[in-house]
């Protein structure tokens, strides 16, 4: 009965919204039929290619978002995707550019990129990022606002966009960010090891020499 509500909800908030203004709501089923109870999605935010799109439970998509599924996107657990940001799935502006009016009526441009995508667990996309076709960000990762990312980001990476154009950079190590908080809350540990992993625990709550740092 709740999941029917909640699938019935979804279209007419949507449409109310068109008056109101954006909306937050609660709950999302894959094409696949995997329901995600806790997964809340923007009513402003588009998304292309819902085929090839799977969100995991407890993901946050904010507002005025673009989201491309055409050529396969997988948005883990927890993920944060906050606002303006857009998450590719295959670009284009190459093969227009070169091929001009030739490329609406051509079935394979050249230069047509189609690569799959994947947002790991844990991971946060901030304000006004563009996430490449084909980019695959590990769990755990922070992607400052202003950012382009493209190819592989590895696990708990902050990575941000020093100059305007260029790709992300590492710059820091989300373990060391939660390490406070950790620290400050044992009760959540064993939380935290059920995504990132005993050693990532370990690495976050004793730091990479393995010895236990004092942040208070």
């Amino acid at each position: 009965m709740r999941f029917l509500i909640q699938k019935l909800k979804r279209p007419v908030v949507r449409a109310l919204a068109a008056f109101t203004g954006p909306r937050i709501v609660y709950g999302w089923q894959n094409v696949g039929g995997a329901y995600c109870p806790h997964t809340r999605v923007s009513t402003h935010t588009c998304f292309e290619g819902l085929e090839g799109l799977t969100l995991g439970d407890h993901v946050f998509i904010g507002h005025f978002n673009r989201i491309d599924g055409s050529n396969g996107l997988i948005i883990e657990e927890g993920c944060q995707i906050t606002n303006y940001a857009s998450i590719l799935t295959h670009s284009s502006h190459r093969a227009v550019r070169v091929m001009g009016r030739r490329y609406i009526h051509d079935p394979k441009p050249a230069g047509y990129v189609r690569r799959a995508t994947r947002i790991g667990a844990y991971s946060f996309i901030g304000p006004h990022s563009v996430i490449a076709p084909g980019a695959q960000i590990g769990k755990g990762v922070i992607v400052q606002g202003y950012s382009f990312v493209s190819g592989d980001v590895p696990d708990f990476a902050i990575v941000g966009t020093k100059i305007p154009g260029k790709r992300a950079e590492i710059m820091g190590d989300t373990r060391e960010l939660d390490r406070v908080l950790l620290q400050r809350h044992p009760e959540l540990q064993a939380i935290y090891a059920q995504w990132a992993g005993k050693d990532n625990l370990r690495r976050a709550t004793h730091g990479a020499d393995g010895r236990r740092g004092n942040h208070e």
